[in-house]
């Protein structure tokens, strides 16, 4: 379905980015992995993916907390037609305990980083006459919590700069949504389940229940490969008409 189409994944070699390399990947997209490690590992695992589904994978180093490498990664991938800004970071600590620093980092690569690579991948879009630009929010662009003040602001503006992009591209086909997941299911939440469960006291399923999802009213977890086919869906022709959409995949938790 995506064979010539080529893609790019900020924060991709674990979780939710993974799943989304994988899913492009599998419908025949060139795929552009990244994340800020540049390790051994990271060209392993694209080299994997690429055996896996024989779609051309390369990885591809940049901190995002620069403006300019996240320009240039976008540049140096050549010929982006998908860009999915997925890379996140997360510090917690009341506001008045927030160090400046955290602060700016979260800011940084939570939104300013899809600023960056998304005014740098439009050109493209525009030259190639079709585009599809993702942007993994969170349902805490809907919700906030305590001590969350930049990841929950970068989230609600990671929202707004989907819907001002949707807008400033309405008449081209290029478009712009956002995703926004309730608790997904990845591999370090689900490292965490047996440690919650001694802590409460608790068998594991029911600490999922009534502790790890106690604000998600369908008590699931949302899965990796659900926002990787979500993806998908947003990048097929049936999708052409959707821009500017804030689509939650939550259970439910920001219907209440």
């Amino acid at each position: 379905m995506l064979a010539g189409k080529h893609a790019l994944v900020t924060g991709s070699t674990s979780g939710i980015g993974l799943a989304i390399a994988k899913s492009l990947a599998r419908q025949g997209a060139d795929v552009t992995l990244n994340s800020y490690t540049n390790e051994a590992s990271d060209h392993q695992l694209a080299a994997a993916i690429e055996a896996e589904f024989g779609s051309r994978v390369t990885y591809m180093q940049a901190d995002l907390r620069d403006g300019g490498q996240a320009r240039r990664l976008v540049d140096k991938s050549s010929g982006i037609d998908i860009l999915v800004n997925n890379a996140g970071i997360q510090h917690v600590a009341a506001v008045d305990k927030m160090k400046p620093r955290h602060w700016d980092e979260i800011l940084a690569v939570n939104l300013s980083a899809a600023f960056h690579t998304t005014a740098s991948a439009l050109s493209n879009m525009r030259a190639k006459q079709w585009g599809r630009i993702v942007n993994i929010s969170s349902v805490h662009g809907f919700r906030a919590s305590p001590f969350k003040s930049a990841y929950i602001s970068a989230k609600h503006g990671i929202i707004g700069l989907t819907r001002t992009v949707a807008l400033e591209t309405a008449t081209e086909p290029i478009t712009c949504n956002a995703i926004c997941p309730g608790y997904v299911r990845t591999a370090m939440v689900a490292d965490q389940i047996p440690t919650q469960a001694r802590i409460h006291n608790m068998d594991e399923e029911s600490v999922v229940r009534d502790v790890m999802l106690n604000r998600q009213p369908s008590k699931q977890f949302v899965t990796v490969d659900q926002i990787g086919d979500l993806v998908v869906f947003l990048c097929s022709s049936s999708a052409d008409q959707i821009t500017g959409a804030v689509l939650p995949v939550d259970g439910g938790f920001s219907a209440m």
